[in-house]
């Protein structure tokens, strides 16, 4: 829980009517049992992360809620302050941010959602709501195969009498063919040689120079960290998921692409979901008689984006960010009757270097 800092805060500036919205599927979720909207909401957090949270909390469901559209509507601070208020707000309780597997068959694709919560929660509460969407989500019955009409009897029909035998006729005398000689069968062509087809994991990786320059990788680049790259398809994520999370928040200059892939390779692999048991009727790996995957729920770090299960991101982060975070907390944010008293003291400093 976020430590008290009883300090009036800015005014939460007014949602625009032209705010964009994520994609289907995308953005803001405010989850439920929320307390009613009051004005000392927030009030035990600093005055930065109190004002970005008075905004999301106006926010509608399925706003937009990356760094970089809240920035642009929260002029008072930078994206890098706004990143940082939103580690805050997710140490203090109040938002998740998780990655949902959506569709059927091989149009499965993964999904950034930020759960919201008004009222501050603990791990635990936030670990059994998220278990619980999971559970929702995947329990979605299926729906029965209608079965297929059953064909009308034949009536019986009466019994007719049997046919006369056909009259004989005699057989005609017909010369006799002359005897060819074998020929042996004409060679089938041969079937061109082509080339294997490249696997998903490379043609993924030979995808991400054209998505970022500074991860363009060569053919032997590809070849050699096609294993790696597998094995994340191996654990039920696809391309897509593959693809933005190497090229999510990259530094202005990547000195060497294949190795920075292969550290994200290695640091960022997603936890191996297990698998679900089968019926007849059940296509391997899913829950539903319909041969769809079922659907899947993992938190994402709000710092980072490292996906991973709620139990091991505490306070929604990995331990990597939540070490970093709890050695370089920073002191709260000065409220107005501060800043006021340090202006009113430079005031007076600089009216006693004018006087003689």
């Amino acid at each position: 829980m976020a430590t008290q800092h009883l300090s009036s805060a800015l005014s939460v500036p007014a949602v625009p009517a032209t705010y964009p919205l994520a994609k289907p599927g995308y953005g803001k979720r405010s989850t439920p049992g929320q307390q009613p909207r009051t004005r000392d909401d927030f009030a035990a957090l600093p005055t930065r992360e109190r004002y970005v949270a008075g905004f999301v909390d106006h926010l509608p469901d399925g706003a937009a809620m990356s760094i970089k559209h809240l920035a642009k509507q929260l002029p008072l601070y930078g994206q890098q302050a706004i990143s940082t208020a939103l580690k805050a707000l997710s140490v203090a309780g109040h938002l998740r941010r998780v990655r949902c597997a959506v569709g059927e068959g091989d149009e499965t694709r993964w999904v950034f959602r930020t759960f919201w919560s008004r009222t501050a929660r603990d791990n635990e509460w936030w670990t059994t709501y998220l278990a619980t969407e999971n559970a929702t989500r995947t329990a979605t019955p299926a729906a029965a195969a209608p079965r297929a009409p059953s064909a009308p009897a034949e009536p019986p029909t009466a019994s007719a009498p049997p046919a006369s035998p056909p009259a004989a006729v005699p057989q005609q005398r017909t010369a006799p063919e002359p005897q060819r000689e074998p020929t042996s069968p004409a060679p089938a062509p041969s079937a061109p040689q082509t080339a294997p087809s490249p696997s998903p994991a490379y043609l993924a990786l030979a995808e991400l120079g054209r998505k970022d320059i500074r991860l363009a990788l060569s053919a032997d680049d590809c070849a050699a960290l096609e294993a790696l790259a597998a094995e994340w398809l191996d654990r039920g994520v696809d391309a897509d998921y593959l693809t933005a999370t190497l090229t999510a928040g990259l530094p202005a200059q990547v000195d060497c692409p294949p190795r920075f892939v292969r550290r994200r390779l290695t640091d960022k692999i997603p936890p191996r979901l297990p698998t679900r048991p089968t019926t007849p009727n059940t296509a391997p790996g899913t829950g539903t008689g319909t041969g769809t995957p079922a659907p899947r729920l993992l938190m994402e770090c709000t710092d980072c984006g490292r996906p991973g299960q709620p139990e091991a991101l505490p306070d929604g982060l990995c331990r990597p960010c939540r070490a970093a975070h709890s050695e370089n907390r920073q002191a709260p944010s000065p409220g107005p009757t501060e800043i006021a008293a340090v202006k009113a003291h430079m005031a007076n400093l600089r009216g006693l270097l004018r006087t003689p």
